[in-house]
């Protein structure tokens, strides 16, 4: 791999694609590749296939999905199942038949039974059955992953995906119908705070466990993914660490500020009771977490004040 190797991000723009994005950036790569979904429609097979032929990309990181929290999963599990195969289906097939010989795959940690042993090994993979609140997104993306081992196993070509845990960080969604727990926490806290310090009721009981990652840590797996031969197919990337939803909403009523209490709907779902990585293949290829999960969440918070204006679906009053 060299700096001007042509490199295609799919779903640049989002949070992880961004990250890569700038992680490439910042170390000298030259000729990258994006487009937003109005200029190309990762679901439309005929478009992907002749942005390759017209593009001919040398590598390919799929940080492309439809993506979303526990409400948009079950609201719309048809979307989450058929849309992310399309788009995976189409980048991977479109890929492999163009004879690009480098394709990263980034997934998520919820293709793990949902009642596996802990910490989450790669092994682990179709042992049991999904956690129901997301198991449409799962199935996809497990779909993913088993296609680009089928590829490295029949054609030997570097197709390698990637499994993080809950992300984090700059460009996150913080709209409450669709985000993940922590930008919708971060949200709430601040809008309470804005709001006199006004209670906060968070969904379920805050005893299950989760590991975050912060997205620039994950950007930088992936740049190490891309300049290394990974000797297998599936790898866990996450800090090895976990705390409890009730821990992880008292950091963030810290890092914002928040001096109100602390109310908790044990009517709503918990989700997984817990789901902590295994990284230890990670590790030991030579990659390791550096952003410590208070340092993350107050970066993210600096970015969150200073775009509030303009992020998507965020109209605050000040």
């Amino acid at each position: 791999m060299n700096k001007s190797s042509k490199i295609y991000i799919a779903g640049h723009r989002g949070m992880v694609g961004s990250a890569v994005w700038r992680a490439l950036e910042s170390k000298g790569y030259t000729n990258l590749i994006g487009k937003t979904s109005a200029e190309l429609d990762l679901r439309n097979q005929q478009a992907v296939t002749d942005f390759y032929n017209q593009e001919k990309p040398e590598v390919v990181i799929d940080a492309a999905a439809k993506v979303g929290g526990i409400l948009a999963n079950n609201d719309f599990p048809y979307q989450f199942l058929m849309e992310n195969m399309q788009i995976q289906n189409n980048l991977i097939n479109g890929a492999h038949k163009g004879g690009i010989e480098k394709f990263i795959f980034l997934g998520s940690s919820c293709i793990y039974p949902k009642f596996a042993q802990q910490p989450l090994k790669e092994e682990y993979l179709l042992t049991g059955s999904l956690e129901p609140t997301n198991e449409w997104y799962a199935i996809a993306k497990i779909t993913g992953v088993k296609a680009c081992q089928a590829i490295r196993k029949q054609y030997n070509k570097e197709y390698v995906s990637l499994m993080p845990t809950n992300l984090y960080g700059s460009f996150d969604n913080f709209n409450l119908k669709s985000s993940h727990v922590l930008p919708a926490m971060l949200r709430k806290f601040h809008e309470a705070k804005i709001n006199k310090h006004s209670e906060v009721t968070l969904w379920g009981s805050g005893t299950p466990m989760r590991e975050f990652l912060f997205v620039d840590d994950m950007a930088e797996a992936v740049v190490f993914a891309l300049e290394n031969n990974l000797p297998e197919y599936l790898y866990n990337v996450g800090t090895g660490k976990d705390i409890t939803i009730k821990e992880l909403a008292e950091t963030i009523q810290n890092v914002i500020g928040h001096q109100g209490n602390i109310l908790w709907d044990a009517s709503k779902p918990d989700g997984t009771p817990r789901k902590l990585m295994d990284v230890s293949k990670m590790k030991e290829i030579g990659w390791h977490y550096t952003t410590e999960l208070e340092d993350g969440i107050r970066k993210t918070y600096q970015w969150f004040l200073e775009n509030i204006e303009t992020i998507k679906e965020i109209k605050l009053k000040k």
